[in-house]
């Protein structure tokens, strides 16, 4: 009976872990002297979600993964990764992560390197053949498992890294510019392996700089500037609708800056963009550009892009 009620019990435990967020944060701060590098950052990221943590360089980003994965401590605040405190040595060997600058020894080979990495997680000697065959294959680099790291390109290193990053089926990958060096067909490849992490139930915290990627891949994102977030949500959230593109000419800028009522311009000299304009209002913009002198050659409908939101959120927030 009292091995039935400790099963029970684990059972139990590991039913409620699996219940508890990847990560989630509560006013996460970190302050180098007096410059404040993250500033109060509260999120939860749910296991099986691709997250995007987006911003410019300085933004704050690669302070708020190190303090995740433990690197740095938080000058004041919280945090927690599949349901344990940040720091936590067991939790680390069930988080992947491929950081955006990393250098392996040139004279290994792609499976040696691996097999350093199997090692250091640490992860069973017995498994260590099938998890090195497997990131190979998944990273498309079986066919080089033997050459040396030295003879790879940046865009094949990295497609290593991210295998490493993928050795014992982690919960929680974090990856760093993960398509920087790569192809269109490895930015495929790498999008593709992300859905796959998702779908077996594992979160992936993605930074990148590629935003037409984050916005094919990722569930939800946030923006961040100056260490804080300015901005969340899904992408629907974020972008709010579609824009419409209107080719024009005849028009003063005096005549531009009027036709700003129906909402904001992104003025390109004849081509200009309202942004989260309603369909029903078109004809209503178009006999107002035509009532100022000017002529309409084109009217189109035009999805607001992420690039698009991103840069109108850095731009209001620098107002």
């Amino acid at each position: 009976m009292a091995e039935v009620a400790e099963k029970t019990e684990a059972a139990a435990s590991i039913e409620a872990a699996a219940g508890t967020p990847a990560v989630k944060t509560v006013e996460l701060t970190k302050r180098f002297g007096g410059t404040v590098a993250l500033a109060g950052l509260t999120m939860t990221v749910p296991r099986g979600e691709v997250f995007g943590f987006l911003g410019p360089n300085g933004a704050g980003k690669t302070t708020a993964v190190k303090l995740l994965l433990g690197l740095l401590k938080p000058t004041s605040g919280e945090g927690w990764l599949l349901g344990k405190r940040v720091g936590d040595l067991q939790t680390r060997r069930r988080i992947g992560y491929l950081p955006e600058l990393f250098r392996y020894q040139s004279w290994l080979s792609a499976a040696e390197v691996l097999a350093l990495h199997c090692e250091l997680a640490p992860l069973p000697r017995s498994s260590w053949k099938d998890e090195i065959s497997t990131s190979l294959e998944t990273v498309g680099l079986t066919d080089r498992a033997r050459d040396r790291v030295g003879t790879f390109s940046k865009g094949m290193q990295q497609r290593l890294g991210l295998g490493a990053a993928l050795l014992g089926e982690p919960e929680l990958v974090f990856l760093d510019e993960p398509t920087s060096a790569l192809d269109p067909v490895g930015r495929h490849d790498v999008r593709e392996i992300i859905r796959g992490l998702a779908a077996r139930g594992s979160a992936v915290f993605l930074n990148s700089h590629l935003l037409s990627e984050v916005e094919q891949v990722c569930d939800r994102v946030a923006v961040v500037d100056h260490g804080r977030v300015i901005a969340s949500g899904t992408m629907d959230e974020l972008l709010g609708g579609s824009a419409v593109r209107v080719r024009a000419t005849g028009l003063t800028q005096a005549d531009k800056n009027a036709l700003s009522s129906f909402g904001r311009i992104d003025d390109e000299g004849d081509l200009l963009t309202f942004a989260k304009l309603e369909a029903d209002r078109v004809p209503e913009l178009v006999a107002a550009i035509v009532a100022r002198g000017g002529r309409v050659y084109e009217v189109a409908p035009r999805h607001e892009t992420l690039e698009d939101r991103f840069l109108q959120l850095l731009e209001d927030e620098g107002k």
